[in-house]
């Protein structure tokens, strides 16, 4: 696992190759640590004025451990490992003095690292960057993809408690150019407008509702397995079109359903209604590439990202899997919302989409995914 050292330059091209490979991951090794442990001592954060932002509430609803494994968080992460770190610019209008400071998520309470770069803009900027030990600890060599999805999940928790707390305009940059950072979230104070848009482009809409409050955000939670029973066309179109409008640029979305009329389905062009994408059972063949998780064969469907070919080079890659992993969280919401069972599916081997819909090969791979269904598991087992 030397591509993934923390003190050496990853070839990313050359690890999501090994990572897409059938090659198994070798046996764990330690996490150490379930965050990182940032220098001198810590401070809790303070209530917030009428005229700050709430960075304590920020927080709490997108990246705060809720348990002291670390492992409960609002927010995504393959094998609840959470190597996303976080650090916050502060700028002016906000409950923290400005600086720079390092947050630790196991006590919501964040470390001073020194002082804000000059020409900070008011409210916060959050920095994400990882710690690749944690998701190599289990996931080996395979690491690297899911570190990239983790981060894009957790911009996307970050904007949606900015949304909560009545933020117009987050602005999120998951542009792939900066292998540290890999992705900033600008949250302004009360009453104040983000400097920029998801990559300098264009808006990000809400998930169908409108913002999410409070109690939605703390209560998300990625559904056991199984989860069968086929989602209501409505819905699967309203998870497609949070997908498509989150997540747009280098990746194309499709939907794999089982009986009674098996078929990879996407959007229409206007986004409107459904058309068949290919037709054919597809599940089984997802649950092959999906790190042979079985149950996927029989998940009432399956949302997938697709693209990233096998030619891409490092800001390719960064860029589709954040962006990928941005919108199926916002997906994620849209599922819950509608009733469905969702859990995200990160770890894709061989997963050629577009060589197995007869295309060119190495063009269009399974990127992220993430399964539906109406039924719990909690419900399948009382049945």
């Amino acid at each position: 696992m030397e591509e993934l050292r923390e003190d050496s330059p990853v070839d990313l091209a050359a690890a999501l190759a090994r990572a897409r490979s059938p090659e198994p991951p070798g046996p764990d090794t330690p996490a150490q640590g379930a965050a990182r442990a940032w220098p001198g001592p810590s401070r809790p954060l303070p209530s917030a004025g009428p005229a700050d932002l709430d960075l304590g509430s920020l927080l709490r609803y997108s990246l705060a451990a809720g348990d002291d494994s670390g492992r409960l968080r609002p927010v995504s992460s393959a094998g609840a490992l959470h190597p996303v770190d976080t650090e916050l610019v502060v700028g002016a209008g906000c409950c923290l003095p400005p600086g720079r400071y390092g947050y630790d998520p196991l006590r919501h309470r964040v470390h001073h690292l020194g002082r804000q770069p000059a020409n900070t803009p008011p409210g916060v900027t959050a920095e994400l960057s990882v710690t690749a030990r944690r998701t190599a600890s289990h996931y080996g060599h395979r690491a690297w993809p899911l570190l990239l999805l983790d981060t894009g999940h957790a911009a996307a928790a970050l904007f949606l408690a900015a949304r909560a707390l009545g933020t117009d305009e987050p602005g999120v940059v998951m542009d792939g150019l900066a292998e540290s950072p890999l992705a900033a979230v600008h949250i302004p104070p009360p009453g104040g407008r983000g400097p920029v848009h998801p990559d300098g482009g264009a808006h990000v809409p809400d998930p169908p509702g409108g913002p999410p409050g409070p109690a939605e955000l703390l209560a998300r939670r990625s559904t056991p397995p199984p989860m069968p029973g086929a989602p209501p066309q409505d819905a699967l179109r309203a998870v497609l079109t949070t997908a498509a409008g989150a997540g747009s640029g280098d990746l194309r979305w499709c939907a794999a359903l089982g009986p009674p009329r098996p078929a990879l389905v996407a959007l229409s062009a206007d986004r409107t209604t459904l058309r068949r994408h290919a037709a054919g059972e597809a599940r089984p063949t997802l649950a092959a590439w999906a790190a042979g998780q079985a149950w996927i064969a029989d998940a009432g469907a399956v949302l997938l990202a697709h693209g990233c070919p096998s030619d891409a080079d490092a800001a390719h890659i960064r860029r589709a899997h954040l962006r990928a992993g941005f919108a199926v969280h916002l997906a994620h919401v849209t599922a819950l919302r509608h009733g469905l069972a969702a859990r995200p599916i990160g770890s894709w081997q061989q997963a050629d989409l577009g060589a197995a819909l007869k295309g060119a090969p190495g063009r269009d791979w399974v990127v992220h995914g993430l399964a539906l269904g109406t039924r719990h598991a909690e419900e399948e087992n009382t049945a």
